[in-house]
């Protein structure tokens, strides 16, 4: 059997979180307006499908872990979704479930997967331990430490650093592929933190708030320079809930 593990979800979440319900995801991915008056670029950034993960482990930057079957379906699904788009790149993270996922989009288009550094899992130092509740790494009492600040978060990557390098990403694709769309794939974290700073909302959250099921898509619609929209599609179908992953 397959599963992931969540890639933060063990963090203690501050008392005054005001996370407000996430309006359902649309029926399918935005495509390009047919207005010439405008030069309008969509950047799709796409989490990655289920990785097989039998262990449980946080697998964050660590090599070796692929698709599952149901994660290659998955990806599947999206380049099908994807294929009478104007897809003028493919770029992913250098990890092999986000190249994985990237493959089959890249072929539909004739097109080979980019990469970029900037679209890699943040990173964390519970990496390669447990971290599920009552049998993992938080039972032992030399972890708790590293809980002390979910706002920074202490455990990891800061956050804004995260969202810095997402949007350096996500600027360079937009500026190559202008007039055209892309797809950036990449992980649950790195993709919800690049929402949130884009919507201007606070980076620490509840994790289980999150609206970013596996292979699905958060599509960035630009007119210019300008970001006008935001569109969260779930083209392979919502994630078992019980099934987290990065």
């Amino acid at each position: 059997m397959s599963s992931d593990q969540p890639d933060a979800e063990f963090a203690p979440v501050p008392a005054d979180s005001d996370e407000a319900p996430h309006p359902a995801p649309a029926a399918a991915p935005p495509v390009l307006d047919d207005d010439p008056s405008t030069v309008e670029t969509i950047v799709h950034v796409l989490r990655h499908g289920e990785v097989h993960n039998p262990n449980g482990i946080l697998y964050g930057r660590l090599p070796g872990f692929s698709l599952s079957v149901a994660g290659r379906s998955q990806a599947g699904a999206v380049a099908r979704s994807l294929a009478d788009h104007d897809i003028a790149m493919v770029i992913a993270s250098p990890l092999q479930r986000a190249q994985e996922t990237a493959a089959p989009i890249a072929a539909a288009h004739d097109l080979i997967v980019r990469t970029d550094e900037n679209l890699i899992e943040a990173g964390n130092t519970f990496e390669g331990l447990r971290v599920s509740v009552g049998d993992g790494a938080l039972r032992k009492p030399r972890h708790w430490w590293k809980l002390r600040d979910p706002f920074t978060p202490s455990w990891g990557e800061p956050y804004l650093q995260i969202a810095h390098r997402m949007l350096a990403a996500v600027n360079k694709a937009r500026v190559e592929a202008a007039g055209h769309e892309v797809v950036l794939v990449s992980h649950q974290l790195p993709v919800w933190t690049l929402r949130r700073f884009l919507q201007g909302q606070r980076l620490w959250h509840d994790p289980r708030n999150r609206q970013c099921s596996l292979a699905s898509l958060t599509s960035l619609v630009y007119q210019g320079d300008t970001l006008v929209d935001i569109v969260y599609s779930e083209p392979a179908g919502a994630s078992d809930p019980s099934v987290h992953g990065a």
